[in-house]
């Protein structure tokens, strides 16, 4: 009886519920390390998928369509070098920003911005999914770039 007049809520007595636990803070800290996790597995799923989609255009299948004149125009199997080597190196710091490594934060921001870039740039040969991977590299940056500035306000 005596437990229940001093917790009305019905919380043994014991264990205790703060109002202030990490996740119910309500200055977003839990919600961009979820970010931060979710953006490195997309890191991780869109560098293999630029691997591939570079080596569709180094094969030189039927995958991608024959683009006219265009100002930033580059033979595909041009195009499907950069996109092996970066998917590469986006897959890495992917698996970087899982482990927590301290370097991928950086280098996630940098590699995303360049594959933002090269998807812009490779937009004519397949537009839809250039689209979705700028987007993609979008979300990356943020949520690369916020978990900074949060660890920087823990910091200080």
């Amino acid at each position: 009886m005596s437990q229940q007049a001093a917790h009305p809520t019905g919380t043994p007595t014991g264990t205790t519920s703060s109002p202030r636990s990490p996740r119910s803070r309500g200055d977003g800290d839990g919600w961009v390390s979820g970010g931060v996790v979710f953006a490195g597995v997309l890191m991780l799923c869109s560098g293999v998928l630029a691997v591939l989609q570079g080596i569709a255009a180094i094969a030189k299948d039927d995958v991608y369509g024959s683009v006219g004149n265009y100002v930033y125009e580059l033979n595909l199997t041009g195009w499907g070098w950069i996109h092996v080597i970066l998917g590469a190196l986006v897959a890495v710091t992917g698996w970087g920003v899982l482990r927590g490594e301290s370097w991928a934060r950086f280098t996630g921001i940098f590699l995303a911005s360049l594959s933002l870039v090269a998807q812009f740039l490779f937009l004519p040969y397949e537009p839809l999914w250039s689209l979705v991977m700028m987007a993609i590299d979008v979300f990356v940056i943020w949520a690369l770039a916020s978990q900074q500035e949060t660890a920087g306000r823990k910091v200080a």
